[in-house]
């Protein structure tokens, strides 16, 4: 069956020689190891190196400024806005550099579950390891839909085309650089995967809010009674574990998008991290990690074995797992769901001074999603020597396009509408900051959030923590009730004073910034000190 579209290469001034459309996994395998790209692992899976990028690189992500969308774009910092003509310039040198390649490799897949929000996008490419990578973490149209596959959005990926600051307004030799207006993406500069992905939730952040979807940086899982549960949280909070529940099925690990319908998977597969990854601890990641198909970046492999060194950081601490979300065990074969019952914000404090699990009111659930907070711990970065608090507003403020605030009240108006609850669980340290404490045990974790979503802690009393005033329950079943509360898990209670006002403070500090955009109940309803 033909794998190549009558919707061409021409259609963008590509006359390259030779072409490689929607190459099987196998293909794509002879196709990087003939060309050096990758090694074999002794389990099956590929090794991609791609220093000296080893992780995104959201300094170097523009969006064109042009009359379509300039007004409805979130600019500074996370949207960085760059020239029209400067992405003419752009364009012709990738194209000129795609021309020039002896091959091209070129994929073409969906994204979003609900085929009523279905978003058809096209990678074209100088590289035939990240066609892999796309196929996994996408969808994969059926054969049929490929003949005639016309995309919406098209991304040109280059990734050893070096940009030039001078003359081409970058910041750095490497450019992401999306045009709402034409849309299309430019990728330059870094062989790191994770931006083809992130490149196309940054186009749905944009477009699904137009048409009513709340799109959404988070994991989601069903349980056997039919209800479904969301979980949001930075990179180190349990997003991906927790969600990971042997009782309940995966939707996704990653991205999903809440409409009328209900909630959809924007994804195909899963990213995940595997730096010191355990057979015990994630049974599912670790399988397929060690199978044919899967795509792994920048882990340590034996030069002789080639067996996987999982636990060693020598490239970086990002090492990275891709593959497709049927490698799970348990998994929703549509990849949609009900409306959630339950809205889990997942932090890991790890100046351990945030209660393991509060239940929110609807304005504290807008202040806490805004904040969007976790803590870096001593040591992961040069230069953090004690925890450092981290705010990403909406758990991924690098991947939106509108105001935060678009997004947090689509998220107020679904949860009243649907009648979903809101809690904040604390993933991180108790009995002390890190250093001194210890983290909370994951048995304990899990315990609170299955209570929580299967409706066990719905008529449980709340007392109301006297710092960041959001309601703990006062039992939990299979958690001793002294965890419930973190100043009770300090020796020097006056040590956990300090540090909590000390951390109340900063949120307070950081939410400033929406003070002029939300009501006065939401700016209230952040920690009772510190203000």
């Amino acid at each position: 069956m033909a794998r190549q579209s009558t919707y061409g290469l021409e259609n963008y001034e590509i006359n390259a020689s030779t072409t490689h459309w929607n190459l099987t996994p196998a293909e794509i395998y002879e196709h990087a190891i003939r060309r050096g790209e990758v090694q074999i692992t002794a389990a099956g899976p590929f090794n991609a190196i791609t220093s000296p990028h080893t992780g995104r690189s959201p300094k170097d992500k523009f969006a064109v400024r042009e009359p379509s969308s300039e007004n409805d774009i979130w600019w500074g910092r996370i949207n960085q806005p760059l020239a029209p003509e400067k992405f003419d310039l752009l364009h012709q040198k990738m194209l000129d550099y795609l021309n020039a390649q002896p091959e091209l490799y070129i994929r073409d897949v969906y994204a979003c579950a609900d085929p009523a929000y279905r978003l058809r996008a096209r990678f074209i490419s100088a590289s035939a390891w990240h066609q892999l990578f796309i196929n996994n973490l996408l969808i994969r149209p059926p054969a049929e839909d490929l003949v005639d596959f016309e995309p919406n959005f098209t991304i040109l990926h280059a990734p050893e085309l070096q940009a030039d600051p001078e003359t081409d307004g970058t910041r750095s030799s490497t450019v992401i650089l999306l045009n709402f207006a034409k849309r299309m993406i430019l990728i330059a500069g870094t062989r790191y995967a994770g931006e083809l992905k992130k490149s196309i939730f940054t186009v749905l952040n944009y477009l699904l809010p137009k048409e009513g979807v709340l799109s959404m940086h988070c994991s989601a899982n069903l349980g056997s009674d039919g209800s479904t549960a969301l979980f949001f949280g930075l990179s180190g909070t349990g997003k991906t574990t927790l969600s990971a529940d042997p009782s309940r099925a995966l939707i996704g690990d990653d991205e999903h998008g809440w409409s009328d319908n209900g909630i959809f998977n924007l994804e195909g597969g899963c990213y995940a991290k595997v730096i010191r990854l355990s057979a015990e601890a994630e049974p599912d990641i670790y399988a397929a990690t060690h199978r044919f198909g899967t795509v792994l970046e920048n882990v340590v492999v034996d030069p002789e074995t080639r067996t996987l060194d999982l636990d060693n950081d020598e490239i970086t601490e990002n090492t990275r797992s891709a593959y497709p979300i049927e490698f799970n065990q348990n998994t929703v074969p549509s990849g949609t769901g009900g409306h959630p019952r339950n809205i889990v914000l997942l932090t890991a404090d790890a100046w351990g001074v945030m209660p393991p699990i509060a239940k929110l009111t609807p304005e504290q659930t807008m202040y806490y999603f805004l904040s969007g907070y976790t803590a870096k711990l001593a040591g992961t970065e040069r230069g953090v020597t004690t925890p450092e608090a981290t705010f990403s507003a909406c758990f991924g403020d690098v991947f939106l396009v509108w105001h935060p605030t678009v997004y947090a009240k689509m998220l107020a108006e679904k949860m009243s509408k649907h009648g979903a609850t809101a809690w904040l669980v604390n993933t991180g340290w108790t009995g002390g900051p890190y250093g001194e404490g210890h983290r909370m045990k994951i048995g304990y974790t899990r315990s609170m959030v299955n209570a929580a979503v299967n409706g066990e802690l719905n008529d449980v009393p709340t007392e109301v923590d006297p710092i960041f005033g959001v309601g703990i329950p006062t039992s939990v079943p299979n958690v001793p009730q002294e965890v419930l509360r973190p100043r009770d898990t300090w020796a020097d209670k006056a040590a956990y004073d300090e540090k909590a006002s000390e951390l109340a403070g900063l949120f307070h500090k950081n939410f400033a910034q929406f003070a002029d955009k939300v009501t006065p109940e939401v700016l209230a309803a952040g920690p009772l000190v510190g203000r």
